[in-house]
């Protein structure tokens, strides 16, 4: 049986068992992924963001020191800390050196406020807050002063450059509620021995896409996420001649691993980050970089095939476009490959799993398959209607599922779980679905929306 974080619910023994067997799950951590990465790749490009670019190497040098500054000030194997960065290469760099102290990475998009962040930090008792100082005229450290005022949790705050403005407290000072602050840049040192763990504990936690109430988090284990991400990077064939632009929040799962961020270093490709998917900063940096894959949603797609020519034609180097989000209407998937002359690839899928995609449309403009297939062989799927029972082949019903990649449970969260799980471990997707005729799956809605139009009755993906 995996070893778990308290408060997440494991796979049962069996199942385990199974996962290994098929080599699904293969025992190695994601920052010991990262090592061997940079023994396999070492000079390659791995980030490039701007004028900045990090070699697999550098990325895995600055891995290693920054664990060990990490634990240095305190952090220890199995406490969590929310990483509150943009699309920069610190945000790479802080999630594995995160993992690589034995830290557990929150990960929360830059857009929020106290609001959300506060109820993170009490859910997780985070111990310590990644992020700017200020970013785009926020501060964050201010917020992160009020938050360690609240509880006795927050107690280590890494600011990302150098607090000013109206930022009270900066440097290695500490404010009256016993936090300390230190600046990101600082938490440097030789690299020191990493203690061992199982690939079966909790990597990650990531943001369900529910809407608002209580956060729910999604415990992510080393295995199983790195599968997800192997397993889309084969999907999509990606290479290490690919480069991929993150342009949507890396704290996603669409962009983090499916394939995405690791996906792309799992094969010696190059990730470009990029902090706003505006069409005017995007379109130019696919055309610099040579950016051969990324993944949007449809409003981003729209925008981007909506900008003015000039702008437009910067798309000329993708060969594969992924939408995921909400569903995308035909017609966009259509302009896409009409645009660019490359394949559109709709995703369903959230944090918790499971990865349904659909084929890729043709790069001439021809429609994309309606249907799509779960990302594993091992993904077990299911359409139940209201009594629970499964619904006939091309009738809709709620789809189950439990896999390889979809945790048993959210963090902390029991008596959620006794609602989204049935008592055999299947996730409860609350999206409506039907078969076609060849086995694969049609979205239609779901559970507490209006049905999707029949135009729109193709997976999307969160």
């Amino acid at each position: 049986m995996a070893v778990v974080l308290e408060g997440c619910t494991p796979w049962p023994g069996e199942f385990v068992d199974r996962y290994w067997a098929a080599g699904h799950w293969r025992g190695y951590t994601l920052d010991n992924l990262l090592r061997d990465w940079a023994r396999r790749y070492g000079p390659r490009t791995a980030l490039v963001h701007g004028g900045t670019r990090l070699t697999y190497a550098q990325l895995n040098r600055r891995a290693e020191r920054m664990a060990a500054g990490f634990r240095l000030r305190g952090l220890r194997p199995g406490q969590r800390v929310v990483v509150q960065l943009p699309n920069v290469p610190e945000w790479v760099v802080t999630v594995f050196a995160l993992l690589r102290a034995g830290a557990v990475p929150v990960l929360c998009p830059v857009s929020y406020r106290a609001a959300e962040v506060s109820p993170l930090v009490r859910l997780t008792q985070a111990v310590g807050y990644v992020a700017p100082a200020v970013y785009r005229g926020f501060d964050h450290t201010v917020m992160a002063a009020d938050i360690a005022a609240e509880g006795p949790f927050l107690r280590r705050v890494f600011p990302l450059d150098a607090p000013g403005g109206s930022s009270p407290y900066g440097g290695f000072t500490t404010d009256p509620s016993g936090c300390h602050y230190f600046p990101l840049g600082s938490v440097d040192s030789p690299p020191d021995r990493v203690p061992e763990r199982s690939a079966g504990q909790v990597a990650l936690l990531l943001l369900s896409g529910g809407a608002g109430g209580t956060p729910r988090l999604v415990p992510r284990t080393h295995d199983d996420y790195a599968y997800q991400a192997r397993a889309a990077a084969e999907l999509v064939s990606l290479s290490g001649d690919d480069v991929y632009l993150a342009a949507l929040p890396a704290a996603s799962n669409l962009v983090l691993g499916a394939p995405g961020i690791i996906g792309t270093l799992s094969v010696g490709g190059t990730v470009v980050l990029v902090e706003d998917p505006d069409p005017a900063v995007c379109l130019p940096v696919v055309a610099r970089e040579g950016v051969t894959v990324t993944a949007v949603t449809p409003s981003v797609a729209r925008l981007w095939l909506d900008a003015p020519p000039a702008v437009r034609a910067g798309g000329g180097s993708l060969r594969l476009v992924q939408v995921g989000g909400a569903a995308p209407d035909p017609v966009t998937a259509e302009r896409i490959g009409t645009a660019w002359g490359c394949r559109a690839q709709q995703v369903l899928g959230g944090a918790e799993g499971p990865l349904v995609l659909t084929g890729p449309a043709g790069p001439d403009g021809t429609a994309p398959p309606v249907d799509g297939r779960p990302l594993s062989p091992d993904d077990e799927v299911r359409l139940v209607g209201a009594d629970g029972r499964e619904v006939p082949d091309g009738e809709p019903g709620e789809l189950l599922a439990r896999g390889p990649y979809t945790p048993r449970g959210y963090y902390r969260a029991p008596e959620h779980d006794a609602r989204a799980f049935t008592a055999d471990g299947y996730l409860r997707t609350g999206v409506l679905a039907r078969r076609s005729p060849d086995g694969g799956l049609v979205v239609t809605g779901r559970l507490d929306g209006p049905p999707l139009p029949a135009s729109l009755g193709a997976p999307s993906g969160v």
